[in-house]
């Protein structure tokens, strides 16, 4: 088998219905850095969907395109990433069937100026993208055996929720959302408060770490009442704005943590 090793540096092509083009490839190190780059592949499918459904509205145009041209890039190059590291034959499989549900997912979002007919279709083409995500993440969880890998995961799983709730909050604004949309907010609401007290408890978390899940936490209480105004009273842009900058803020603190987690062996 060809060292791992021997890909530092090269250049891979990659096609999809945007066309051909090339970057260099980073190296995956270990199983903790697989898992924290695959977990992000979950959070940037719901963070493409925010800032689609932002530029759709108006909301924080300059930031949201940033994040919309970004995430796509980003993601492009951890798929292939991944690719190359992936250790057994079903997580080839997953993100070999993860690449076609996300290159239909990019030719939508980057297809043309949003609107709300390929707005409802990204609302549920994202959720594909999503779950082969989440299944390629817990493979590679299940992979490492370990109790540091467990950690990254969960991590890793609070900077989606936190793009997952942002997404609903704007297609709910925007009239786009699902019918479930408003259960599925409050049930990751519910998934993120869990997910910290799991993190908070873990008995190797080190001083920087405590200090950080307390910024975590006090970001999360911004966050949430960000999500929680209506936008009813005539302030629904302010309240849509709040929305993405909260979001965007604790999306920073939990992927530090998720980095300070992947650290540990």
């Amino acid at each position: 088998m060809m060292n791992r090793r021997s890909f530092i540096g090269k250049t891979v092509l990659i096609s999809s219905g945007l066309g051909l083009f090339s970057y260099s490839v980073a190296q995956v190190l270990n199983i903790n850095e697989a898992i924290n780059k695959s977990g992000r592949q979950r959070m940037l499918s719901q963070r493409l969907a925010k800032a689609y459904l932002q530029l759709g509205q108006g909301i924080a145009v300059e930031q949201s395109r940033k994040i919309l041209d970004n995430s796509m890039t980003l993601f492009d190059r951890q798929l292939a990433e991944l690719r190359i590291f992936a250790p057994t034959v079903d997580n080839k499989q997953v993100l070999s069937e993860m690449e076609k549900s996300w290159l239909s997912y990019k030719q939508v979002l980057a297809g043309k100026t949003p609107n709300q007919q390929d707005a409802r279709n990204i609302m549920v083409i994202n959720e594909d993208v999503l779950a082969m995500a989440q299944k390629a993440t817990l493979q590679l969880e299940k992979y490492s055996g370990s109790s540091a890998g467990q950690l990254v995961n969960v991590a890793g799983r609070q900077r989606m929720l936190s793009q997952r709730m942002a997404k609903f909050y704007q297609a709910l604004q925007w009239d786009v959302a699902p019918l479930d949309a408003s259960a599925k907010l409050d049930t990751s609401r519910k998934e993120f408060i869990a997910g910290m007290q799991t993190l908070m408890a873990a008995p190797g978390n080190s001083g920087k770490m405590k200090e950080e899940l307390a910024l975590a936490q006090q970001q999360w209480m911004f966050f949430d009442s960000a999500l929680r105004q209506s936008g009813e009273s005539g302030n629904r842009l302010l309240s849509a704005n709040n929305v993405a900058s909260t979001s965007e803020r604790i999306l920073e603190v939990m992927d530090g943590i998720t980095s300070m987690y992947q650290q540990l062996s």
